[in-house]
């Protein structure tokens, strides 16, 4: 059923498996959730419709609270990245998409979110990981030699819009896009902007 709006009970339904689940601090239990959620769903709407109001969801700067929150961000990507992971599958020598953190950027997820629809839909990525140092990200590019780059900023800190357009201009014949919520300034071409990880499957 990959594509088809989630019902209303169902979202809250699965809302609550999922934050009882954190609470509980039973990782094992999120990543099965989320497995079986995009499973039945697909990718997208596990994590628009569950995923991020449950992880956005305020559990309070307490020790019980900073618990939760690790359980369940840990959880959940560990789902997202077992999902229809086919081992020793690697871009192919004709390019694919590289994801990766911006330089000092820690909090991913929303990347291994998209690694998974893309795996999902049967597009090649490969995912390098948070806080990827500019210079580190050019030596990837030259390695892996994708056809399009997705760079991901969490917090205005790292999200430098100079920055990523000096990237593109170096690889011109590459498609770059800055996703996630730190580009707070606009970025403009040749860098494009993904907004929603729906826009970002009707791009890639």
């Amino acid at each position: 059923m990959s594509g088809i709006p989630m019902p209303a009970e169902v979202v809250q339904v699965a809302r609550k498996r999922l934050t009882a689940a954190a609470e509980e601090l039973d990782g094992s239990r999120i990543t099965a959730l989320v497995l079986e959620l995009a499973g039945e769903w697909g990718v997208a709407r596990a994590w628009d419709d569950v995923c991020v109001p449950v992880l956005t969801a305020s559990y309070g700067p307490t020790p019980v609270g900073i618990a939760v929150e690790h359980t369940l961000s840990g959880g959940v990507q560990v789902g997202l990245d077992v999902f229809r992971r086919l081992p020793g599958v690697g871009l192919p020598a004709d390019g694919g998409v590289l994801l990766a953190g911006a330089e000092r950027e820690e909090h991913c997820l929303g990347l291994h979110a998209l690694a998974a629809a893309l795996r999902e839909r049967g597009r090649d990525c490969l995912l390098v990981g948070p806080a990827l140092p500019w210079p580190a990200l050019t030596s990837a590019v030259h390695r892996a030699r994708p056809h399009t780059v997705v760079i991901w900023s969490q917090s205005p800190v790292t999200g430098r819009s100079y920055r990523i357009g000096r990237f593109a201009r170096d690889f011109p014949t590459i498609r770059v896009y800055g996703a996630g919520p730190g580009w707070v300034e606009p970025l403009t071409r040749p860098v494009t902007r993904l907004s929603t990880l729906s826009a970002a499957l009707a791009q890639l």
